[in-house]
């Protein structure tokens, strides 16, 4: 089981570790979780306690859209969880005999364009406990539906940490370089047709650049690689980078978990996107279209990760 180990200084300059505890009710992880949502797991608050109805006779704990248009339940355990697997499968399946009802709930909400973006291809289910058996942690990953195990443990002075100890997806990773017809590589570095490449199908004018930059996104650790419908997200509990092609300026766009406030912007390399619309997720666009952009594209990626 994957530890999360915290210290704080003390009055000598000694490092002493906290010790972790768990939250005296299950309500208490649930309510703070649920006002920083966005901040924590990367989803927007649709409900909390959504119950159902008569048949699978449920009550979610919190009802989510993820950035990616994924629909999310979350279920909260103060101690250890004996029945994710069950709720999982349980809930899922009300979500697909429910997509109508979630797309209203969805659009009541978060609005028209938020209901019309919702990808069912991979719902996601989110457990967060104190911790997991080894049985669960083995068999989530035999499930087609997607699991995000997630240890938390609150700390003094308010601190609260959450630990992604185990995720199962059926979403395949892209392969960088994935080759195409003749005829479709000629039309895609040309500017023929949609300026979008398919995501994970990289044009052969940005094969080898953006092989070079998924190894770039993949070497922070953990980090999965989701192949969605209009880009391909890197991520751990949340996105923390989105690669889009532009074949047609022949350069790939990757959009960062960075404060822009932060990035001294370069123009024509990087821009400041909040407040603009764009696809993938991310507020600092950094544009990369040669070897040199991508070892300048260096340093801010590895801050995304860090933070993340």
């Amino acid at each position: 089981m994957a530890e999360l180990m915290m210290f704080r200084q003390d009055a000598d300059g000694r490092d002493v570790e906290l010790a972790g505890s768990t939250v005296a009710l299950e309500v208490e992880l649930q309510r703070r979780v649920e006002a920083g949502l966005e901040q924590m797991l990367g989803v927007r608050f649709l409900a909390s306690e959504y119950q159902t109805g008569p048949w699978h006779r449920g009550r979610i704990d919190t009802l989510g859209l993820d950035e990616n248009g994924s629909p999310v339940v979350i279920e909260y355990k103060k101690g250890a969880d004996s029945g994710v697997l069950s709720q999982a499968v349980s809930y899922l399946s009300w979500l697909d005999s429910a997509r109508h009802e979630f797309e209203a709930l969805v659009e009541e909400k978060l609005g028209s364009e938020a209901a019309e973006s919702i990808d069912w291809r991979n719902p996601r289910m989110v457990c967060i406990a104190a911790s997991f058996s080894h049985h669960d942690r083995v068999a989530v990953k035999r499930l087609r539906e997607r699991v995000d195990l997630v240890r938390y443990r609150v700390f003094d002075g308010e601190l609260l940490s959450l630990l992604l100890v185990e995720s199962a997806s059926e979403s395949p990773s892209p392969a960088p370089a994935r080759r195409q017809s003749r005829q479709g590589e000629v039309a895609a570095c040309a500017g023929i047709g949609s300026v979008q490449a398919p995501p994970g199908a990289a044009p052969a004018c940005l094969q080898d650049l953006y092989a070079e930059l998924d190894e770039a996104l993949t070497a922070w650790g953990e980090v999965e690689v989701a192949q969605l419908r209009h880009y391909i997200a890197y991520r751990r509990m949340v996105n923390v980078a989105s690669v889009i092609f532009r074949p047609k300026h022949e350069a790939i766009l990757v959009y960062l978990k960075v404060d822009p406030d932060t990035v001294e912007l370069d123009e024509g390399f990087s821009r400041d996107m909040r407040g603009i619309g764009h696809l993938g997720t991310g507020d600092l666009e950094v544009r990369i279209a040669s070897a040199a952009d991508l070892e300048k594209a260096g340093p801010l990626i590895r801050r995304a990760f860090e933070a993340a």
